[in-house]
């Protein structure tokens, strides 16, 4: 239809598209059919077995590998996308109708998140297509750092000059650490101008990146008259609220730069600070005092705007939907710059955007939706008991006063406030470490306590109540991250994702409990738990790895015998299921490579990382242990141009250990494999010289291949024992390793004895 035609205004902002997916789940019905046959030949040849425990255990294993297959088949059964049109809506809506947006970054610790990384995030997000007299921009540092101050002013500084650069010119990528790759930068047909201030803005951000790197070896003033003397003698778990109004848009004009806040919340050592969810919960307070903007964008600090138009794809499911309770929170799909070639360690989770929904991702909220409005909820400011409003949100006037006109969606608005400086009393009230107390912050209001993965417990929250939400994937990507890059940081992230994920179980919050007394849709309910349930699936897989190790020393069978026609059962599933995996990722441009290392470190991970953050909640729910939220290393290799290839680096990619104990449970499993195939040829070699044919095809080459397919998987663990340096698993963890491993082969070898 032509776009002059009066139809034109009707076309939609969004829709969703409904995707094909006849053929995988025809794929996935074959699997789960076989996945039943196995469970009936182990219930009917049950009492034929010599030996019953490994019988038993592999039952026990494989009917949990079924219920985890049926859940994850319910969670991606009905596939679709929303898509959106950012160019309708600017011909469609006006900017003076667009929403305010409040823009929250988090940092921790400015060694482990380096400070330049954090300023491009927020280079990225000044610099967005979107009118700036709209949009306010906090940083939350829990580090309570002076460099991190530092390098936000000076960053803020430079950024009156990369903002109107990059609208000027419309620059795409508008992190200059990403732009000024020199692969990603091509000048020879712009004009001189151009190229002029091109250079220039090179050099601006050069020395921005200077004084940010010189800064970090220098110890700050603290005269009286510095603007650091209120971080010198603070301990940075010991410190009084700080707030900083770096940047002001007094005059309310679109095309300055938006707000720029610096926050620093009160903590000490007699309260509980709640981790990250704590510092979202006093950013959304201090925010709505001093902008009360009635969107809230979550960005981590390492997660920089790539797509300038992202707020324009936002605002097209704002204004798109016709049914409140569609748009309750707008997610964007959590994607990596940086990721190392075909994904070595297996973390980038390119698998799960593929099969599954992303549950990790940026989130863009509604702020009434965080302070716990349901779907359809009419009030008016008339109507709001302000003994009720004290209760739930605190003893700060101006706070509940912003509350009360975001619940009512008052047309006096604190966002119209331009002189900010005036409510940093007030701001500084509500982000003191016992304000909290006596409310519901983190229990019914905010982002809730209880899970080192506060967005998802907050989300599934925000479903139990009745919301919706959307996810989109823009061209190009709307953030990009910065992803673990050694071995031992991956290990770190998965463990504490899946903690998160295992402690919401443990919540009032559990997807069961909401499906019977909220309104969390049984297949959504179905879909949290396939993720909670991450944890309990590193035993089972634990416990299927040491199976075949088990029955090649102890000479017994948990499969059946290659003349045995249930035989094709198991090898049934297992080629259509790696086939049907690597299909799956073929579809979306996975190398081949790359999916055997998504293969192995599935398996990896699963016994390393995931069986450690599984007792840890165990250990926390008996009372032996707390949770400890340990954040990720960034790794920052700047692209200057003059190095920018990762290969370049021999490191980058390679496995390298330390003496954590999280890497013991593989190899120790590797160990015993090797054991275990040793033990088995030498058992083949014995029967062949015997010329006892049919004693070869009753040899376990059921368990042989098993057996073959674990030390595939635990190559890298097998080449570092023999390594050297740091790509040597070190000694001590060797050697206690092998004693385990030599416990379990003799108590393999007695409990055949007994059963």
């Amino acid at each position: 239809m032509a776009s002059n035609t009066p139809d034109s205004t009707c076309l939609p902002l969004q829709e969703t598209i409904i995707l094909n997916n006849k053929t995988a789940r025809a794929i996935e019905l074959v699997i789960l059919s076989l996945l039943v046959s196995l469970l009936v030949y182990r219930v009917v040849y049950y009492k034929d077995q010599d030996q019953y425990i490994p019988w038993l255990l592999a039952f026990l294993c494989e009917s949990w590998f079924t219920f985890n297959w049926i859940l994850c088949m319910c969670t991606k059964w009905d596939q679709c996308i929303t898509k959106t049109y950012p160019e309708r809506l600017l011909k469609r809506v006006n900017e003076s109708e667009f929403p305010a947006v409040d823009i929250f970054v988090t940092t921790t610790d400015p060694i482990l998140e380096p400070c330049i990384i954090t300023m491009n995030t927020v280079l990225s997000l000044l610099a967005v297509d979107y009118p700036a007299d709209k949009l306010a921009l906090y940083l939350s540092d829990d580090g309570c750092s002076p460099l991190t101050f530092y390098s936000l002013a000076e960053t803020t500084k430079f950024a009156k000059l990369w903002v109107p650069f990059c609208k000027k010119y419309n620059v795409q990528v508008r992190a200059p650490f990403r732009y000024f790759n020199s692969k990603s930068t091509s000048f020879e047909d712009n004009s001189v101008e151009f190229q002029q201030e091109w250079k220039k803005m090179k050099k601006e951000y050069g020395d921005l990146y200077k004084k940010i790197d010189l800064a970090a070896q220098r110890q700050f003033p603290c005269d009286d008259d510095s603007d650091f003397v209120v971080f010198c003698g603070v301990h940075r778990s010991n410190h009084p609220t700080i707030i900083k109004v770096i940047s002001e848009n007094k005059e309310g004009t679109p095309n300055d730069l938006p707000h720029v806040i610096y926050l620093s919340r009160e903590k000490s050592p007699k309260h509980q600070h709640h981790y990250k969810a704590g510092a979202m919960n006093v950013l959304a307070r201090v925010s709505g005092v001093i902008t009360n903007a009635p969107l809230m964008l979550n960005v981590d600090c390492d997660m920089y705007a790539n797509n300038p138009q992202v707020f324009l794809h936002a605002m097209c499911m704002v204004f798109g939907f016709k049914n409140e309770e569609n748009c309750a929170f707008f997610q964007f799909p959590q994607a990596f710059y940086d990721g190392l070639k075909d994904d070595p360690f297996g973390n980038q989770l390119a698998h799960l955007f593929v099969r599954i929904f992303a549950y990790f991702s940026v989130l863009n909220i509604l702020r009434k939706v965080i302070y716990g409005s349901s779907p359809h909820d009419t009030i008016k400011s008339d109507n709001i008991n302000n003994e009720d409003l004290h209760k739930i949100f605190g003893k700060s006037i101006e706070l509940r006063e912003s509350v009360a006109q975001i619940l009512s969606e008052s047309n006096s608005k604190i966002e119209n406030r331009r002189s900010h400086s005036n409510f940093i009393e007030a701001a500084i009230h509500v982000a003191s470490c016992s304000y909290e107390y006596g409310t519901v912050w983190g229990k019914q209001v905010g982002w809730l306590y209880g899970s080192a993965t506060e967005d998802i417990l907050t989300g599934l929250s925000i479903h139990g109540r009745g919301w919706r939400s959307v996810m989109t994937s823009p061209d190009p990507l709307a953030f990009l991250g910065c992803s673990a890059t050694t071995f031992s940081s991956s290990l770190t992230q998965q463990k504490r994702w899946i903690m998160g994920l295992f402690e919401i179980l443990f919540t009032n919050k559990n997807p069961l409990l909401l499906t019977i007394k909220g309104n969390l849709w049984f297949r959504q309910a179905l879909g949290y738990f396939y993720f909670c349930l991450w944890a309990v699936r590193s035993v089972y897989e634990l416990c299927y790895a040491s199976l075949p190790a088990y029955c090649i020393i102890t000479s017994s069978h948990f499969l059946p015998k290659i003349n045995e026609r249930a035989f094709l059962i198991f090898m049934g599933i297992f080629f259509i299921y790696n086939l049907y995996v690597l299909w799956e990722c073929k579809r979306v441009g996975v190398s081949l490579h790359m999916w055997w290392n998504l293969q192995k470190m599935g398996r990896v991970n699963a016994m390393t990382a995931w069986l450690f953050g599984f007792l840890n909640v165990i250990l926390k729910l008996m009372g032996l242990s707390d949770t400890v939220f340990e954040v990720t290393k960034k790794e920052h290799r700047p692209n200057n141009g003059d190095n920018d290839n990762e290969d370049d680096n021999e490191s980058v990619g390679r496995f390298t250990y330390d003496e954590s104990l999280m890497i013991m449970p593989g190899v120790i499993i590797l160990l015993v494999n090797m054991v275990a195939l040793i033990n088995g040829m030498l058992r083949f070699l014995k029967v062949y010289y015997s010329e006892n044919r049919m004693g070869v095809l009753g040899l376990g080459w059921g368990e042989m291949f098993c057996n073959v397919w674990v030390l595939l998987c635990f190559r890298e663990f097998l080449k570092g024992l023999f390594g050297s340096g740091r790509y040597g698993i070190p000694f001590s963890t060797i050697w206690k390793s092998g004693a385990l491993a030599l416990l379990f082969v003799q108590l393999c070898r007695r409990s055949s004895q007994f059963f």
